[in-house]
């Protein structure tokens, strides 16, 4: 049922209406849901300060720059009262499905939130459109807009405006949507009524993520070690990544979602509405091999638009030769995975001839091996039901429908 017509006299508009009909806007702009939430994040402090104290950060060194502006939203943003917490679904059902390209070592494996355009702006625009109407109808509004930027603690605060719950692998998990969606907040001087549907962590004995992650990064319940995640490795890190860690890689390129393919609660994931957050450069489908061969040009080219871009064509570069170096191949494959590396050796810079002459080594040592797999008699993903595709390590994949 439609809210009542809503007075443009601030004066008259209780809180109690005036929330209502943000609700309201926001589900006309697209969001899945929007939840209000004080600013007491006291609770989530301590944590958060310790899991910095332990360097599970990395190189992240923005996250330790603002101090408690992090955790205590009126530090940041001084006389804010409520926080608006919106989020928004991006996991496009008409993709290739995910788990058969994570399973054939050929292709490469996107994180399936960045295969459509940028996020970040989508978003924004979104928040300030609702802020505007907002400001159209109340006295005084201040307000600031985020969307993964500046320091804000987006999942304590999505928490405890009752968008879900964070989960064993930190993620926001709601009961009735899965994890596939984007956080956005406003912080606003308004004294808006908090929602009181708080969701208590659904994981249970569940430990599918904590088993699945490739490299183990989940070490404690919602505690990660980005220095060994592959999202913080093939995103935010710069450097030369460890040996022990390039074969857990595997054909991951950019960002990794093992954790939420087999959570049971993505089963109830809602498809994206946004023709914008949809794959539309058949990065959900592409092979190794054609993603490296691409010219600096051609990358700046066809990820105009795409948060990938922000990653730079090194390491882009860098990625992919770790993931063709994982690749176990017939040796007339294999020697052509080689000479590709080969040819982009002295072409781009020192990081990236350090993990094309490591690739190199792992298939020249596979091409000498007397007990190289026969991978002709192997069953291709490509010729499986996807529902035949099992999990590395967890029980099942859970896929939206």
């Amino acid at each position: 049922m439609k809210n009542e017509p809503i007075s443009t006299h601030p004066a008259n508009i209780s809180p109690e209406i005036l929330l209502s009909h943000i609700k309201e806007w926001g589900k006309e702009l697209g969001f899945a849901d929007v939840g209000i939430s004080d600013t007491d994040l006291s609770e989530y402090e301590t944590q958060y300060f310790n899991w910095i104290g332990e360097n599970f950060h990395g190189d992240m060194e923005y996250m330790t720059r603002h101090g408690t502006k992090r955790t205590r939203p009126n530090e940041l943003e001084p006389g804010t009262l409520s926080i608006i917490s919106v989020r928004m679904n991006y996991f496009d059902v008409t993709s290739s499905q995910a788990s058969q390209q994570l399973h054939t070592p050929e292709n490469a494996y996107i994180s399936r939130y960045a295969l459509g355009k940028d996020y970040h702006k989508l978003i924004r625009k979104r928040l300030q459109t609702l802020a505007n109407k907002i400001a159209e109808v109340s006295d005084d509004f201040t307000y600031r807009a985020f969307t993964d930027s500046a320091p804000v603690l987006e999942r304590p605060i999505a928490e405890k405006a009752g968008l879900g719950f964070i989960g064993k692998n930190s993620l926001i998990i709601h009961p009735r949507a899965g994890s596939w969606f984007f956080l956005g907040e406003i912080y606003t001087n308004l004294k808006l009524p908090t929602d009181n549907e708080v969701h208590k962590q659904g994981c249970g004995p569940c430990k599918a993520c904590i088993q699945e992650c490739p490299t183990q990064a989940i070490i404690d319940n919602s505690i990660i070690d980005s220095r060994k995640c592959i999202s913080y490795l093939t995103i935010e890190y710069k450097g030369s990544i460890a040996k022990e860690l390039r074969p857990m890689i595997g054909n991951r390129i950019y960002g990794c979602d093992d954790c939420q393919l087999v959570c049971p609660w993505n089963k109830f994931t809602v498809a994206t509405k946004e023709s914008a957050l949809k794959s539309n450069r058949d990065l959900d489908s592409a092979s190794l091999l054609d993603l490296w061969k691409w010219t600096e040009e051609e990358f700046l080219k066809k990820l105009e638009g795409s948060p990938i871009r922000r990653i730079g064509y090194a390491q882009w570069n860098r990625n992919i030769a770790i993931s063709i170096g994982n690749i176990q191949a017939e040796p007339l494959q294999t020697q052509i995975y080689i000479h590709s590396l080969s040819e982009k050796l002295g072409k781009i810079n020192d990081l990236v001839d350090e993990h094309i002459e490591w690739a190199i080594e792992q298939l020249q040592s596979r091409l000498n091996s007397a007990t190289n797999l026969n991978l002709s008699k192997v069953k291709s993903p490509h010729q499986m039901n996807t529902t035949e595709i099992k999990p590395f390590i967890a029980r099942k994949y859970y896929l939206p429908k």
